[in-house]
């Protein structure tokens, strides 16, 4: 089963699915969206968690971002402990594709969810703003426009073309599962 991206070295049947986007990019809506749709399949968000990671994730990035200094031993555990159970798919609401090391052996197909950013500014400001005053908005914008920008553009650089799936992240909901799916059934 384990056959379009990731190295195979589990003995058991499980297909583990990460899906990757920037922030806004629709990693939540489509593993949801996913986990429905895919028969026996279990499915971790990895906002879930709270991880032990870089403080200053600009300061981050600007040290050339590196992904395996984010201990991912929660997630790592409990994929670890489904893996014991078989079910046909394992989905991941998870950032960094293979760029964690450690978790990256694990996936058999990294999909990426190329949202163009504007999308992905708006459908951020609408889920984190809805209910918030507009010079919290403001603030959050100036924050983007200064220095958040290069958090997304790093996802951009890295993260996608190690990616085994890109998908147009403006498609519908719908089209994009429909996609991952066909990959998924193609590689099996």
């Amino acid at each position: 089963m384990n056959s379009i991206g990731g190295n195979g070295l589990r003995e058991n049947n499980s297909f583990v699915i990460s899906i990757a986007a920037v922030s806004g990019g629709g990693k939540t809506t489509i593993a949801k969206h996913l986990h429905d749709t895919l028969k026996q399949s279990k499915v971790f968000y990895f906002d879930d968690y709270d991880f032990n990671g870089p403080d200053d994730i600009i300061a981050w990035v600007d040290r050339g971002a590196n992904y395996d200094e984010w201990d991912l031993t929660p997630l790592l555990n409990d994929i670890e402990k489904l893996l014991d159970m078989s079910p046909n798919y394992i989905i991941l609401d998870y950032p960094f594709a293979y760029n964690n090391h450690r978790l990256g052996k694990y996936i058999d197909l990294s999909v990426f969810i190329d949202t163009p950013l504007d999308i992905a500014m708006a459908r951020r400001v609408y889920r984190d703003f809805s209910n918030s005053d507009p010079k919290d908005i403001l603030n959050d914008m100036d924050f983007y426009i200064a220095k958040g920008r290069k958090g997304y553009i790093e996802m951009l650089k890295s993260i996608k073309p190690t990616s085994d799936l890109i998908v147009d992240g403006a498609l519908s909901i719908s089209e994009i599962v429909e996609k991952v799916s066909e990959t998924i059934t193609r590689g099996n």
